[in-house]
């Protein structure tokens, strides 16, 4: 016999197992259980005029915040381009006019992209990048669901109470 011949184990012929499958026994089982939930009460939500409860930590649609004096937080340190694991965010940096500070030029999200894993929220040093609990958007085609810088600050302008409130119930968590 040669070194190179392998032997493979056959799997013993099983009686029961052949019983039970020529007696449709899973088959019996499965009609059982449809059978008991047939004539239960139906559990059904009326989706846009009833809400299901989201939880406190849901990750929707992104945002960007500003501070209280209207300038925006994001300091363009690159964190979240960084620990992107799906690589959904691109982000452009140079100095501002008035004072010279280092701000983002561009800050975009293809949230076609965006696996929402949270990693961009929680690696901001000064809380810019924040995900609400939106989640009714949508985007009829591809370019639709790649937001810009403006339209981040935007969606932030308008949801800030919510996100704010959002982020003080969650603060002791963190």
């Amino acid at each position: 016999m040669s070194a190179n011949t392998t032997t493979t184990a056959v799997a013993p012929f099983s009686l029961k197992d052949f019983f039970k499958s020529f007696m449709l026994v899973e088959l019996f089982k499965g009609m059982a259980l449809t059978g008991r939930y047939t004539f239960r009460r139906k559990v059904t939500v009326q989706f846009p005029e009833e809400k299901t409860p989201l939880s406190p930590r849901f990750r929707g649609l992104h945002a960007q915040r500003r501070y209280e004096n209207g300038e925006e937080r994001c300091i363009a340190c690159k964190l979240c381009e960084a620990i992107c694991p799906a690589m959904a965010i691109t982000i452009e940096a140079g100095p501002r006019q008035d004072d010279g500070s280092r701000r983002t030029t561009r800050y975009d999200i293809d949230l076609t992209k965006c696996i929402f894993c949270g990693f961009c929220e929680e690696a901001c040093p000064v809380d810019a990048i924040v995900e609400t609990q939106i989640l009714e958007y949508h985007g009829e085609k591809r370019g639709d669901l790649y937001f810009t810088k403006d339209m981040l600050l935007a969606v932030g302008d308008k949801f800030e109470p919510e996100i704010a409130a959002a982020k003080a119930a969650d603060a002791k968590y963190r």
